[in-house]
């Protein structure tokens, strides 16, 4: 018998150690992908990586990147200097 592909909110919640409320504002806010299936969601498996932080997706790359570039603008030379030490 073939694993079921999605995980329901109440899965992805109990996984995460947080309520099923949390994980479904999360999912109606955006920040968790999910799929309506009738009345409710279920959450793809090839998502839990990226939900639970173990890889990253084009999004949190760029947010990374950027992220990097503020603090080299504005902490450019005190790296510097604290690398030299």
């Amino acid at each position: 018998m073939k694993k079921p592909d999605y995980l329901s909110i109440q899965e992805l919640a109990n996984i995460l150690g947080v309520s099923r409320i949390t994980v479904y504002k999360r999912v109606k806010k955006g920040q968790i992908k999910a799929v309506r299936i009738g009345r409710s969601f279920a959450v793809p498996k090839r998502y839990i990586n990226s939900i639970l932080g173990k890889e990253l997706d084009v999004e949190g790359k760029r947010e990374i990147d950027a992220a990097v570039r503020r603090t080299v603008k504005e902490y450019g030379e005190v790296l510097k200097r604290l690398g030299r030490e």
